[in-house]
């Protein structure tokens, strides 16, 4: 297997410039007006609760259009990612929209060296993130390592039952494996998966799906209580080109017999 770590990397460090200025991540919405949340977070606004005065971490944070935005609900947000093009595009949004978050480079297993142990109340997670990560059960031993004791994770992810379907087989079909392998999947796609006219020359990427109760056993084994799993017949991105139909609020969900899938989850747990 080569440096999954690289060519991630690599492809992120492209294409974090072009979402930025891509309409979908929206950060002239941002910027004009100060109440506006991201889709992601606004979808899952009344689970959240209130984050006054937390201290948060938004692992895997990217362009920090979710960061920013727990930041509008209260909490003390800091982000983690591994680009550093992200990165930079994460605190220009910060800082053009007056927020005040610590944006911190690194690979998310080092998460721990980076903040410290028991730092946390709040470990988010936002949609499209664990693919990313070989190891589930290493990474939640690092989201229990950076709550304090009665911390909340709170993750919404991408559904492992969408991700093992072949987006451009019609009707999709399952291809990729549901539970997680060893080798990852190899991609090599050249386009992204917001508006952009940006023609790419970083497009693979390595992979791993991650069954939902392999996720959740590893939190349990991690000491963390399950606390909330919400499945979602909808994603908020067009995962299924052609099989699918937005809502006024942004998101995509089967445009046949939406009820045959399960989309997405939210998943919350408490470290004991």
């Amino acid at each position: 297997m080569d440096d999954y770590v690289a060519i991630n990397r690599a492809n992120w460090d492209e294409r974090a410039p072009a979402h930025a200025d891509s309409p979908d991540y929206g950060f002239d919405r941002f910027i004009n007006d100060p109440e506006y949340l991201s889709d992601v977070v606004r979808f899952d606004r009344t689970r959240l609760g209130d984050l006054t005065g937390l201290r948060a971490v938004h692992l895997q944070c990217h362009i920090g259009t979710d960061t920013v935005s727990l930041a509008r609900l209260g909490a003390t947000v800091s982000g983690l990612d591994f680009s550093a093009a992200a990165l930079h595009e994460a605190r220009r949004l910060a800082t053009a929209t007056g927020s005040s978050i610590d944006f911190r480079q690194a690979e998310l297993y080092d998460a721990v060296e980076v903040f410290g142990r028991e730092a946390f109340d709040l470990v988010y997670t936002g949609i499209g993130a664990l693919v990313w990560l070989p190891d589930v059960a290493r990474w939640a031993r690092i989201v229990a390592d950076l709550l304090r004791p009665g911390g909340r994770l709170f993750i919404r992810e991408g559904h492992p039952m969408l991700f093992a379907l072949d987006e451009t087989a019609s009707p999709p079909g399952l291809r990729y494996p549901y539970y997680e392998t060893a080798e990852p999947v190899v991609f090599d796609e050249p386009g992204t998966y917001v508006q952009t006219e940006t023609l790419f020359t970083q497009t693979r990427t390595h992979e791993w799906n991650h069954g939902l109760g392999e996720t959740i056993t590893a939190l349990l084994a991690a000491e963390m209580r399950l606390t909330g799993l919400t499945e979602h017949d909808s994603v908020p991105w067009q995962a299924l080109p052609g099989h699918m139909t937005r809502d006024e609020t942004g998101e995509w969900r089967l445009t046949s017999h939406p009820e045959r899938l399960a989309a997405s989850y939210t998943l919350q747990a408490v470290k004991e």
